[in-house]
């Protein structure tokens, strides 16, 4: 018996509470009391299932996590024999679904288009047998409609969210688009065409950007102008995502309104600028943001680099830092002086173990002392300064400088040359621990990428602690991962050319709403930690054997970046072919 089926009328409470205790959702206990407590006037303008969602009753098909609205939605459109869609705002197209039916007209039947097809239209609503609206968004639309069933929080949020964006779009105003090729002449039209930066629309859309980027756990905004339209592209967990295309001349002044938010010059656009932005986050955290642009062929390409403070606050495990590397790395910072190195490429979490470790050496008995470029995040507990080219202040006039300063620790941001390298020596040679970068592939190559810079192999030896490698894998989501039989083939080549057992069962993504469907939520840091003992130093030349060392530091036990990606695939953390994919494959003998 279908206690739902009434035709044309919305959902009852009374009737919801009968069918949820039906089909074995809710107790007796809970279905006398949804049935029985009178609604106020705002729960009763409410859709039922928003109503029981928030009074978070247990769910008895999850023991840890109350009847929120995805479950019940999900239980609705499985007895209403529909589909069951979650609104990814990534995954709409925003312009083309808010043009289908109009914002009165959507909020009016709570309903929401979600996708729109050549002959289709597809609409979500939490009201499955009610059909009043059809017909007549049939005939406007001209197309057919096929209905499917949202969590009605999320129809509400986004039917005000995607149209208020859309109305600030439109109020901007169409522009004009060029087709000229010449990009010089390109950029010169459209700059005389911009909106102004702080036109109230403006300021909307930059805030729903920023919002959602947050929302979305994205690392790196993108905005990049392309001949006629504008793309909006997020990183999250690594991997860019397409987000949103914007009309030229809106995205033009989405850039000039950030330059203005950066304290960046506006009218200069054709040379970089960098800049950042200090904000906060919906719920109320605090948030940096790193600009910078680049004049492309068809105006100014910004990235934003979103830095969460938070990485500050986590310990070494929750970082990925474990066990001998983890006492390595804690015995390399004890030292009261010498160089400790760390490698990888950009956005391999160098800044975040660096930050994270002089954050918890940075006490009131020591004086801690950065020399960046740029300022990541800025940080109480140390003193920071800026790397100013113009003036002449570089990375080896900034280390020369704080030598004077009476430092304990020095964190110089990258070493980029001879003369970076020689004050970085010297200052560890003189009482000073050297924290700082290199871009090499992994720590044996550092001491290679030393010596082509000039640096003599004697002083390596003498100043040089240890270097460590990392990358950073994405984590299988725990809310999803499923066991997999272990691909032996694939495991040895994942340990090659070591030998290593394989584990007993590793996971697999599988995909859900908590991870956006891609069976990845978050990513986790591995470390290939090269101590350098002697017999590591009996090998450090001018002109030494880049191999020869490398198989020396596995031998006193270091671990490569595979092996200790290894180590993450065994312990259900991540995947081999993520491991593989950010990991550099050993070199052959």
């Amino acid at each position: 018996m279908n206690q739902l089926a009434t035709p044309d009328r919305p959902l009852e409470m009374r009737k919801v509470a009968l069918a949820l205790l039906e089909d074995g959702r809710i107790s007796q206990g809970d279905a006398n009391l949804l049935a029985g407590t009178p609604l106020s006037e705002k729960q009763r303008a409410r859709n039922p299932l928003s109503v029981i969602a928030a009074r978070k009753l247990a769910d008895p098909s999850r023991k840890d996590k109350p009847l929120d609205g995805e479950q019940l939605s999900r239980w609705l459109a499985e007895r209403s024999n529909l589909d069951w869609v979650n609104i990814d705002p990534l995954e709409v197209n925003v312009a083309r679904i808010t043009e289908v039916m109009s914002f009165a007209f959507a909020q009016r039947h709570k309903i929401l288009c979600v996708a729109v097809k050549p002959d289709e239209l597809v609409v979500a609503t939490a009201e499955p047998h009610v059909n009043t609206w059809v017909e007549q968004l049939t005939h406007t639309a001209r197309k057919g409609i096929t209905k499917v069933i949202a969590d009605p929080d999320d129809i509400d949020r986004y039917t005000v969210e995607f149209y208020a964006l859309a109305k600030s779009i439109s109020g901007v105003g169409a522009g004009s688009t060029s087709a000229i090729n010449n990009f010089e002449q390109l950029l010169e039209v459209g700059a005389a065409k911009d909106p102004e930066a702080n036109d109230q629309h403006i300021v909307n859309i930059v805030d729903w950007l920023l919002q959602y980027a947050f929302e979305q756990r994205a690392s790196d905004i993108h905005i990049e102008p392309r001949r006629t339209i504008g793309r909006v592209r997020f990183r999250i967990d690594g991997v860019l995502h397409q987000v949103y295309e914007l009309p030229m001349n809106v995205t033009m002044a989405v850039t000039s309104r950030l330059k203005v938010l950066g304290r960046m010059n506006v009218a200069e656009k054709r040379k970089p600028q960098d800049g950042r932005i200090k904000t906060k986050s919906p719920d109320g955290n605090e948030v940096e943001l790193r600009l910078s642009t680049l004049p492309t062929a068809f105006g100014e390409k910004m990235v934003m680099r979103i830095f969460d403070p938070d990485v500050l606050l986590r310990s070494f495990e929750q970082l990925g830092l474990v066990g001998d590397d983890l006492a390595q790395w804690q015995a390399m910072l004890a030292h009261p002086n010498g160089i400790v190195l760390v490698t990888g490429p950009t956005g391999s979490g160098k800044t975040t173990t660096l930050y994270s470790s002089l954050k918890r050496i940075a006490t009131d008995q020591v004086n801690v002392s950065t020399i960046e470029d740029p300022i990541e995040m800025v940080e109480d507990a140390f003193n920071q300064t800026q790397v100013q080219h113009n003036i002449g202040l570089d990375f080896a006039a900034g280390v020369r400088t704080l030598m004077r300063q009476d430092p304990d620790i020095i964190m110089v941001g990258e070493i980029r040359d001879l003369e970076t390298a020689e004050m970085a020596i010297q200052a560890s040679l003189t009482g000073h621990l050297v924290l700082s970068t290199l871009h090499t592939n992994d720590a044996p190559a550092a001491v290679a990428r030393l010596v082509d810079l000039g640096v003599p192999a004697y002083l390596i030896k003498s100043a040089v602690l240890g270097v460590m490698a990392q990358r950073l894998v994405r984590t299988l989501c725990p809310h999803c991962k499923a066991p997999q039989p272990v691909d032996e083939a694939a495991w040895q080549q994942l340990v090659s050319p070591w030998k290593a057992a394989a584990p007993a069962k590793i996971y697999q993504p599988v995909g859900c709403l908590e991870c956006r469907n891609t069976g990845y939520l978050g990513r986790v840091a591995i470390y290939e930690i090269m101590m350098l003992t002697d017999a590591v130093k009996s090998l450090i030349k001018d002109d030494g054997d880049l191999m020869v060392l490398r198989k020396q530091a596995v031998k006193e036990g270091m671990r490569t970046l595979r092996m200790a990606g290894a180590q993450k695939v065994g312990a259900g953390l991540t995947t081999i072919e993520e491991v593989m994919r950010v990991a550099p494959a050993p070199d052959k003998d």
